[in-house]
């Protein structure tokens, strides 16, 4: 019983992970971090697919073994964050809800740019760097 409770929530994590990916208040590392521990305890078969996903796996990766993203995924949620706050802050009618979507994407966007970044080399190998932007 406890496995099938571990794989739902496993695919609960999958999905919120992958509308993280579009939705920038909702993280998509931590959701995959949680579906591979439900998958690894409740079906290491679903485990294996998730790290051997094209798009899911490599994050998943770089985050178990220099707990890092790549430059590519660090610039993408950049302007993801950017692209839906400017959004809603358009959409938004009242100038305090703007004021605070406003300081949100600030302070997402400076919590965000400070996660190391590690950049993979063409020997498949690959090596945490620090980020170049203080």
């Amino acid at each position: 019983m406890i496995r099938y409770v571990l794989v739902v929530i496993g695919w609960i994590a999958v999905a919120l992970g992958v509308m993280g990916v579009f939705l920038p208040l909702l993280p998509t590392t931590p959701f995959l971090l949680l579906a591979s521990a439900c998958f690894m305890r409740g079906s290491p078969k679903l485990n294996q697919w998730l790290h051997q996903h094209p798009q899911l796996g490599p994050i998943l990766v770089n985050w178990h073994q220099h707990g890092a993203v790549t430059s590519v995924v660090k610039r993408r949620g950049m302007i993801m964050i950017v692209l839906s706050f400017t959004f809603s802050i358009f959409m938004v009618p009242l100038w305090w809800h703007k004021a605070m979507l406003l300081t949100g994407m600030m302070v997402l966007l400076f919590c965000f740019n400070r996660l190391p970044v590690v950049e993979l080399r063409p020997d498949s190998t690959s090596v945490a760097e620090p980020d170049e932007n203080p």
